[in-house]
């Protein structure tokens, strides 16, 4: 039975991260993975796959009706949808190409097949054949899966998941998606451009609940615009398919039965950790009431040498929060004093305009009953986004009322996924407000509007509206 210092257990983003890590630390390392394709959700069905659809149809949503405007005049545009799979295909295996040569490099031992503790220490992969091996350390990263609603059930034909929306072989006429959160509207997103009439059913008031209620509100705008309909406040009680035709049924706001029709239903209600099989008794590890595996403030379990990362642990279920976390636990292994600072991972939604967000929200901040100041700036006073007609959304600044200290940044516009990064590093360093208006900033560029944004949040004016 092969020993190593540290076995993964999972290849997603967290589990892949840690394995590198370890390994360019000293560490003898195994990463143990269940499917043949390394990667995890993110890679394969999440992040990667659904950026690239992302982007094949905002080209194809700019060409139609945006190209007239600057001049470029198409004839018989269509959308050949088998081709846009495949370049979604191409672009996950060359990802996934990219990990397996990473394994190579860094001397991981990677193994195929499912993991389960026989002790603390042994854990068996049951693959083509089943074997064994021994670990010091064992770090558990297998992430989270789709989960749905009590009644509903997911047939992967007509009621779907956010892992059969990015291979369908049609586009749908009518998506009725279930859950107004990030993967709902990014995959409904890459349908509507593609001439979808999408319906997002949502049982709260507001749309990506959890970040600043003031995006919500601005991207439900735009998204009108592009052909959502947004039902609000409604309770979704079944669905049911006969034939090509998805039903929805559903409880308004007053209590009034409504319902929806289409050809597809994308149920999009979050994801749960996974943990099945994995043997956690044998080995001793608790669970909290929400299926998530107990860790402390260092990610160790309660059995010592057994730590877990990601979409296993509390907080955000997010791919970058995943890697954070496994370097965290790797340098924590190799007797470093490593930190990640919660408060400062940012959180991304990838519609157009993109939504990003770093920090505490405006709710937050009043529930703290905390002073703060607010600035803010629109992208249609930006002479970069009037350039690339995107003029849609506004960078919101949050800071200290007495230290001008910035307490969050609140973006939805173009390259706002990019643009949040410069939030994350002014929040690390503890940047006033005045810090941030005061750089220079290139011109003309979107992340004038960072700037602009935190000059009205000193309370002096922004200088181009």
């Amino acid at each position: 039975m092969e020993k190593f210092d540290v076995t993964v257990i999972g290849s997603g983003p967290g589990g892949y991260v840690a394995a590198i890590r370890c390994a360019q630390l000293g560490m003898k390392t195994a990463l143990v993975e269940r499917y043949p394709s390394l990667g995890g959700t993110c890679l394969n069905v999440g992040c990667i796959p659904s950026k690239a659809l992302l982007d094949s149809s905002e080209h194809y949503y700019n060409a139609a009706h945006r190209f007239a405007e600057h001049g470029i005049e198409l004839n018989d545009l269509k959308v050949n949808l088998a081709q846009l799979i495949k370049r979604k295909g191409e672009v996950v295996k060359a990802t996934v190409d990219g990990i397996n040569y990473l394994m190579k490099k860094n001397k991981i031992t990677v193994l195929t097949g499912h993991a389960t503790f026989l002790d603390k220490n042994t854990i068996e992969i049951a693959g083509k054949e089943k074997t064994s091996v021994q670990s010091t350390n064992v770090i558990i990263a297998t992430g989270s899966k789709p989960t749905t609603l009590p009644g509903i059930t997911i047939d992967k034909k007509r009621i779907i998941t956010s892992t059969e929306a990015l291979n369908l072989t049609e586009i749908p006429k009518q998506l009725i998606i279930i859950g107004g959160g990030v993967i709902g509207l990014e995959l409904g997103s890459v349908y509507a451009r593609l001439g979808t009439t999408v319906s997002v059913v949502e049982f709260t008031d507001s749309i990506i609940g959890t970040m600043d209620r003031s995006l919500g509100k601005e991207l439900q705008k735009v998204l009108k615009k592009e052909g959502f309909a947004f039902y609000l406040k409604h309770k979704v009680t079944g669905v049911t398919a006969k034939g090509k035709e998805v039903t929805v049924s559903a409880e308004n706001e007053k209590g009034e039965a409504v319902e929806f029709k289409g050809d597809y239903c994308l149920v999009a209600v979050g994801r749960k950790p996974y943990t099945d099989n994995l043997g956690l008794d044998k080995a001793g590890v608790k669970l909290d009431n929400r299926g998530r595996i107990e860790t402390d403030e260092h990610l160790r379990t309660n059995v010592p040498g057994i730590y877990a990362i990601g979409d296993v642990v509390k907080g955000a279920m997010l791919a970058h929060k995943a890697e954070e976390e496994g370097v965290f636990v790797a340098e924590t292994l190799a007797g470093q004093k490593p930190h990640v600072n919660y408060l400062t991972i940012p959180g991304v939604v990838y519609t157009w305009p993109e939504v990003a967000s770093v920090g505490y929200t405006e709710e937050q901040l009043k529930e703290q009953n905390r002073g703060y100041k607010t600035g803010s700036f629109p992208f249609k006073a930006s002479g970069r986004a009037r350039a690339s007609m995107d003029t849609d959304g506004f960078v919101k600044v949050l800071a200290d009322e007495q230290t001008d200290e910035i307490l969050g940044v609140h973006i939805i516009g173009p390259r706002a996924a990019d643009m949040i990064a410069e939030g994350v590093v002014a929040m690390e360093f503890r940047a006033s407000a005045e810090d941030i208006s005061r750089m220079s900033h290139a011109h003309p560029t979107y992340t004038e509007a960072m700037k602009e944004a935190c000059l009205d949040a000193t309370g002096k004016r922004a200088l181009h509206i």
